[in-house]
């Protein structure tokens, strides 16, 4: 190989470090040692837990890693909760050691069963593939609702009370969760399926009004990642007071549940409140609850979720999804 051909295939077209790098040839570079993330497997019995999990493929393009509590009863139903990873839409996975270890615990304080996706990412995909990828895995947990449903999964079929269906997400995944929310209120789940309520934590939305909104790497990230068609960060996709959206009267579930955190430099709590103000004005009848968690930052219940702040967060989590 040429030195100019070998210097063209290390050209950097976007530099996002410490989430990836974009090489002219078309590579993709992951910083996932920065993160300590490690791929660990599924387990019959978590050892501090005791949740099972297993791996599942949805379709040729998505799987997901799917939790039961511990001493579920044979015929025990419980709340169903599908859930989406963070990681700015660039990075991340459902079967790293820091998400499976916290939603081992989430799923033992909430005894729900959950589904945790694992989505295609950007930059090798657009972000329409990404969301249609969420879609899919809830649809497809909604198809177990119909009798003529072909292969259903023997955990959701067994133990999953399909009129108790959530989504939660943290970060990106919450971008994730407000974009499904926001499509239910549009279409039909499969059987006409209802979604009772939607968890956004810490999640990826951008606000212009918010003060200094454009210093932050989440800004700088999705002007990169957003595609040319979208008006940027006035896109419905990301702006939840975006005068492209359809009205927030139109969210597809009945409750919802928002917490930032006081030192998060990634999603400013002030996201969170206009976002909260946004939904009570626009005349949703639904219920929407919000806190911030003081001298916390970005996601910290996912890195250590036997912290108490992070147990306290995870009861309140929990206590939204048993509420009946």
């Amino acid at each position: 190989m040429a030195a100019s051909d070998n210097n063209n295939t290390n050209e950097v077209v976007n530099d996002l470090y410490p989430f990836y790098r974009l090489y002219k040839d078309g590579r993709v570079e992951r910083f996932y040692q920065q993160f300590g993330a490690v791929e660990v497997p599924p387990s019959l019995e978590d050892p501090a837990t005791g949740v099972s999990s297993k791996d599942v493929n949805i379709t040729p393009h998505v799987s997901a890693r799917l939790y039961l509590p511990k001493n579920t009863a044979p015929d025990q139903k419980l709340p169903i909760l599908v859930y989406y990873h963070g990681g700015g839409l660039v990075v991340g996975s459902p079967f790293f050691k820091m998400e499976h270890c916290y939603l081992n615990h989430l799923v033992s304080e909430s005894n729900c069963i959950a589904i945790s996706v694992n989505y295609r990412l950007a930059p090798e995909n657009d972000l329409s593939t990404i969301y249609q990828d969420g879609w899919d895995a809830l649809q497809w947990v909604a198809s177990h609702v119909v009798a003529t449903t072909v292969n259903k999964e023997p955990w959701i079929e067994n133990h999953g009370d399909l009129n108790r269906l959530f989504v939660a997400g943290d970060s990106a995944g919450g971008n994730i969760v407000f974009n499904m929310v926001t499509r239910v209120g549009r279409e039909s789940l499969i059987g006409d399926l209802k979604l009772v309520g939607a968890i956004l934590a810490f999640p990826f939305l951008l606000i212009p009004s918010v003060e200094n909104i454009e210093l932050t790497l989440t800004y700088k990230l999705w002007n990169i990642i957003c595609p040319p068609s979208e008006p940027g960060i006035d896109s419905p996709m990301v702006n939840p007071v975006s005068e492209k959206i359809p009205s927030l009267s139109m969210l597809g579930c009945s409750r919802i549940f928002v917490f930032t955190g006081e030192k998060d430099e990634l999603v400013p709590t002030e996201i969170g409140t206009k976002f909260v103000e946004a939904v009570k004005k626009s005349g949703w009848k639904g219920e929407i609850e919000f806190i911030e968690v003081e001298g916390e930052g970005h996601c910290f219940q996912c890195v250590n979720p036997e912290a108490e702040k992070a147990k306290d967060l995870i009861k309140r989590m929990a206590s939204f999804i048993q509420r009946k």
